[in-house]
């Protein structure tokens, strides 16, 4: 069963958030345009709102992660949600318990909310068949699946400095084969008519028939920066691969690593950005990364207004109550 088959409603809604497959350019936009909203939180003197005030959110992540996991608690915070972030290492997982087990129990204790990060594929579609009514699941990365919040987060940030999709050339450079984020930004870019989506990787590290995702292929880095609008860059995952699918983390670089000098086979005004944790002098030279047309840490600030948005968006179309500020 296809993940769209239960993260809307029967009036297109949201419920959960498993994915960008199967949502459609209504909902992105409104996921965008709800972000935009929430930005000016970030810079009251009381940074919320009482959207989640009296829900619990439980953050679940059987994965390591930083950005992902302290912008998802940050939005639970500025939205009022009482928050409960499982300690993976020391949980009954560990123990022998099973990924069901864990979620009933913490169903007993009347979570409202899950986001989940874990290793395996299809895990997040697993909690939210088995919630009960009126409880929402959401994909903080599943595996090789995808990375739905960090996808739309990308969205946004293309859209703060390039405005119209539709313009755009839009490069991908990286482990494409490994990346769950490289699959829900394809998708979100194809949903929001993207002009050209190009992908740029070692055709070891490039998915099967990856032309039907549709997308550009190139192999060659000069040939797929030049003129491109947008580059987006990706970090080996390594703790993904199986083989020996490079020569080098050197010979990666000379041959797909992100210059000054290969920056400018691009738009002038061109933007890099990166989903983290970069490898500096591997994917991307150090100066590159930290100069002026990099939006990398701008696009973990937007990240928290964006979940924030998904959240919102979750409770006012299952019923719940948003109440009044005070």
């Amino acid at each position: 069963m296809p993940a769209d088959n239960i993260q809307l409603d029967d009036n297109g809604k949201l419920l959960h958030f498993l994915s960008i497959e199967g949502l459609n350019q209504s909902i992105l936009t409104e996921i965008l345009d709800t972000a935009e909203s929430f930005t000016s939180v970030s810079e009251r003197n009381v940074k919320k709102v009482p959207i989640l005030r009296g829900k619990t959110v439980a953050n679940l992540f059987f994965e390591s992660s930083t950005r992902t996991r302290s912008t998802f608690e940050l939005a639970e915070q500025r939205l009022s949600a009482d928050i409960l972030s499982l300690n993976v290492s020391t949980s009954a997982t560990t123990k022998g318990e099973s990924l069901l087990d864990t979620l009933q129990n913490l169903e007993a204790m009347q979570i409202d909310m899950f986001v989940i990060r874990h290793r395996d594929s299809g895990s997040a579609y697993f909690f939210a068949q088995h919630v009960g009514p009126g409880v929402s699941v959401l994909n903080a990365g599943d595996g090789q699946h995808e990375h739905p919040s960090q996808a739309m987060l990308d969205m946004y940030t293309i859209r703060h400095y390039k405005k119209d999709f539709s313009q755009l050339r839009v490069a991908i450079v990286g482990d494409i084969l490994h990346s769950r984020v490289a699959r829900s930004q394809i998708h979100a870019l194809n949903l929001l008519n993207t002009a050209e989506v190009r992908v740029i990787a070692p055709r070891t590290l490039l998915p099967v028939n990856t032309e039907s995702l549709g997308v550009q292929v190139f192999e060659d880095l000069d040939q797929g920066l030049k003129d491109a609008d947008v580059v987006i860059m990706l970090r080996l995952q390594k703790e993904r691969m199986r083989g020996a699918l490079l020569p080098s983390e050197k010979e990666y670089f000379r041959l797909y690593g992100l210059s000054q000098d290969r920056l400018n086979l691009a738009k002038p005004d061109a933007i890099v950005m990166h989903p983290g944790p970069a490898n500096r002098g591997v994917e991307i030279e150090s100066s590159v990364m930290d100069g002026n047309q990099s939006v990398i840490l701008q696009q973990v600030s937007f990240g928290i207004s964006v979940r924030m948005a998904v959240m919102s968006m979750i409770v006012g179309q299952s019923g719940l109550q948003t109440g009044d500020e005070s």
